[in-house]
């Protein structure tokens, strides 16, 4: 066997590895959302995300990946391996916007966007960024580096869920008259944290697998600096924001360390592969403290957000593309100007268009459950399955 068929073997192989984490992912979003929303929409947020996953992987099957690159094909793997390494991408885009309209909007009506997210919206993005790019040539052109998606990807789910919810509005009860803000607690702490950690995992093949190819020494020690790198971000993300809690609040607020580090993890997605062993940590570390002033700006705008995923996603997102503009060292071809242009191009298209998509769903099959069915929640109406039956429900 000669060395370019066994470095085919090789890189096959970890594509279909990275692809496998990334699908940790599923669970991931599915467990922290379950943690973070009320006992009685359990069930519903659990079946969306299992229904994004589904939907979503077959629509880019069907349709999208063929908008996104053109016809199937690799030199440097299978072309099938290629293939299930970007599908394992495209549901997060949709797992992002699921979590922030959680408790009010309708299973059906999100899966219905998840079809055309995945198969039309989405793809478009990744042509013009990482695949066939039909702006080329242009003066809409993008030269923005983007590794694994902080804009690609997370940004886009951001703006998506910003579109829906000024739909949809806030849940009941959320906002008071008066102008305070009623705080809803999680249901299950331990989920909210597995659910976080089954994400960072995911990470790794996220981030790691988009290198592209592990068959060399050079390959694999650029895939292992991107996973250090990665991790490094997601741990000072998470420490910035125990570090403020404590200062602001003298509590040390789980659920907003583990935003911080997502938050971290987003912001370095974009490019892992650029930096040295250090700029991780004020990446990261910023990330953190904007996800704690992000919550805190939403909530103020009266922009309910159940998951904090505008925090983490969109303004990380946003953030970690700058990053690599002020950051990373690769001659010319990076620029600030570069990076500010890609963020506004994706976010003017992702915003737009999905406030369309979502706008004319809405007209036709209303995105929010009735005042009846939010407060009896979405497990009985839209599923017809407690998670929890024998809990009782506080309203």
């Amino acid at each position: 066997m000669d060395i370019e068929s066994i470095s085919y073997i090789i890189d096959t192989l970890y594509a279909i590895f990275a692809m496998t984490l990334i699908i940790f992912m599923v669970p991931g979003f599915a467990m922290l959302e379950a943690g973070i929303v009320r006992t009685k929409n359990v069930t519903a947020v659990l079946t969306i995300n299992t229904l994004i996953y589904a939907i979503a992987s077959l629509a880019f099957l069907l349709f999208g990946y063929s908008l996104a690159f053109g016809d199937f094909g690799s030199d440097s793997m299978s072309k099938w391996a290629a293939f299930m390494f970007q599908m394992a991408f495209v549901g997060k885009v949709v797992n992002i916007m699921s979590g922030g309209v959680s408790e009010r909007a309708k299973i059906i009506p999100l899966s219905l966007f998840t079809v055309i997210m995945a198969s039309v919206l989405y793809p478009l993005i990744v042509n013009v960024t990482w695949g066939s790019n039909f702006l080329e040539g242009t003066v809409l052109e993008l030269s923005m580096y983007d590794l694994a998606g902080s804009t690609v990807i997370h940004s886009t789910g951001g703006w998506a869920l910003l579109a829906a919810i000024l739909i949809i509005g806030a849940r009941k009860g959320r906002y008071t008259k008066e102008g305070s803000i009623r705080v809803i607690p999680a249901s299950n702490i331990p989920l909210v944290t597995l659910g976080a950690f089954l994400l960072w995992i995911g990470w790794f093949g996220f981030n790691g697998g988009s290198v592209g190819s592990i068959a060399s020494k050079e390959n694999a020690d650029a895939v292992a600096l991107t996973i250090m790198n990665t991790n490094t971000a997601g741990l000072c993300g998470a420490i910035m924001v125990a570090i403020i809690m404590q200062i602001m609040y003298k509590k040390l607020d789980l659920t907003m360390i583990l935003n911080g580090a997502l938050g971290g993890l987003v912001a370095v997605t974009a490019g892992p592969d650029l930096y040295d062993i250090y700029t991780p940590i004020l990446v990261g570390a910023i990330g953190g403290g904007l996800v704690v002033i992000g919550v805190a700006l939403f909530d103020k705008l009266r922009i309910d957000d159940p998951v904090g995923a505008l925090s983490v996603h969109l303004v990380n997102g946003i953030w970690g593309t700058i990053a690599v503009g002020l950051f990373a060292s690769n001659g010319d071809d990076i620029t600030l100007l570069g990076q500010l242009k890609g963020i506004i191009v994706v976010g003017i298209f992702a915003f737009v268009s999905s406030f369309i998509v979502l706008y004319i769903i809405n007209k036709i099959m209303p995105l929010r459950a009735g005042n009846d069915e939010e407060m009896q929640g979405l497990d009985v109406e839209e599923c017809g399955l407690e998670a929890y039956p024998e809990f009782k429900r506080a309203f």
